[in-house]
């Protein structure tokens, strides 16, 4: 009974449309940052090492890239109200989930092999809620007019 409960919660949570990102996929994810009391967003750009729990509320990717020579690893959650937008920019062709072999590499054996995408309707956003189709009722134009 109150895993129900939970999982309503949880899906309360979820944003109601999120774009596709796998492991490979290099994205851009625009993150609201709070300095005093002033919020900005700020880019953070590299390649999805992992993705976690992609149909929870909870759901996680794990983005690194490379700045100023030192590899950098930051966790966003997918859902979270902070993160504003997160758009893929390349997709590249891999074969596990979690590219932890990446953090040993650097330069050229670094690369993943690029994979041809249709980055517009990638990054289109779906809409979870489709408007129900109502009911046709007889227009006015057919029916006579009655005065």
């Amino acid at each position: 009974m109150s895993f129900s409960i939970l999982q309503k919660i949880g899906e309360a949570q979820k944003k109601s449309s999120v774009v596709d990102v796998r492991s490979g996929d290099t994205v851009k994810v625009t993150q609201k940052i709070k300095e005093g009391e002033k919020f900005r967003s700020q880019v953070f750009e590299g390649v999805v090492v992992r993705v976690d729990r992609k149909d929870s509320h909870t759901a996680r990717i794990v983005v690194r890239k490379i700045a100023s020579g030192v590899g950098v690893e930051k966790s966003f959650l997918i859902h979270s109200p902070l993160v504003e937008k997160i758009e893929v920019v390349r997709r590249a062709k891999v074969r596990r989930n979690n590219l932890s072999y990446l953090r040993e590499r650097s330069g050229k054996s670094a690369r993943l092999a690029g994979k041809d995408f249709d980055r517009a309707a990638v990054n289109a956003l779906p809409s979870k809620e489709e408007p129900a189709e109502a009911p046709t009722e007889p227009t006015t134009e057919d029916s006579p007019k009655a005065e």
